[in-house]
């Protein structure tokens, strides 16, 4: 099969490489059915041709991508730069794409939507989405049920549904939790490759970065421990199973 191009843009390699190990455990694939490139350490190649990958996955980070340039750190501009660098190609190819949590924003900022950190932010924790009308078509809910619990921080948003593109999925304080645009470019804010021991080791990584009150790690860790959101890695395992070339 064709690999899965997976990039990411957390610059510390434990949070790197349990997010790594995440996505394929949850997506069912082993190493090497993936190319794995750290944005903050390495560029992508120069010659780098989309139609040689199944399909491209994009993780989460520190960063936010409503920051000032003159406020983002030197990986973070850097990631940053190189994601945006594939979103015109992407996007006008309609190449699978799945992007978890920056994604989100990276997508809506490239279909001209508006992220910011004014509303809709979320602290680190589980939270209930439901499923829309549009998601109930989509390939990569069916099977899922009306509603279900997800694991979220994230310090920015998008404040609507981007142009060109389907709200599948929404919440409460943040209503815009999984979109579409064209056929296979995807993004949820929402951490589909995140289980309860992935989220108690991120909360220790970040618990400095402004996510929450860093008193609060120990109880933010039992409740992500107690929530139930074996569901949303389903999300990761359908684009896996959908996009699967040989």
């Amino acid at each position: 099969m064709k690999p899965f191009l997976i990039l990411q843009l957390r610059p510390e390699r434990d949070a790197a490489d349990d997010e790594y190990a995440a996505f394929l455990e949850k997506g069912g694939l082993d190493a090497a059915q993936t190319r794995r490139i750290r944005l903050e350490a390495e560029p992508l190649p120069a010659a780098l041709d989309l139609a040689a990958f199944s399909g491209v996955i994009v993780g989460g980070g520190p960063g936010c991508i409503s920051d000032a340039p003159e406020d983002k750190s030197p990986d973070e501009a850097r990631c940053e730069a190189a994601c945006r660098a594939l979103m015109p190609a992407i996007v006008e190819g309609d190449v699978p794409f799945l992007g978890c949590c920056y994604g989100m924003g990276l997508l809506t900022d490239h279909l001209g939507g508006t992220v910011s950190k004014e509303r809709h932010a979320e602290p680190v924790g589980a939270v209930p989405v439901q499923v829309t009308a549009a998601g109930l078509a989509d390939p990569l809910l069916e099977g899922m049920p009306a509603g279900f619990d997800v694991l979220v921080g994230h310090k920015e948003a998008a404040q609507a549904v981007p142009p060109q593109a389907d709200l599948l999925v929404e919440g409460t304080a943040c209503p815009v939790q999984m979109i579409r645009t064209r056929r296979n470019v995807y993004a949820t804010q929402f951490h589909p490759e995140a289980d309860a021991q992935v989220f108690a080791r991120r909360i220790e990584i970040y618990k400095h970065r402004g996510y929450f009150d860093p008193s609060e790690a120990q109880a933010l860790t039992h409740a992500v421990a107690a929530a139930d959101v074996a569901l949303a890695p389903r999300i990761l395992a359908g684009f896996v199973r959908r996009y699967r070339t040989a």
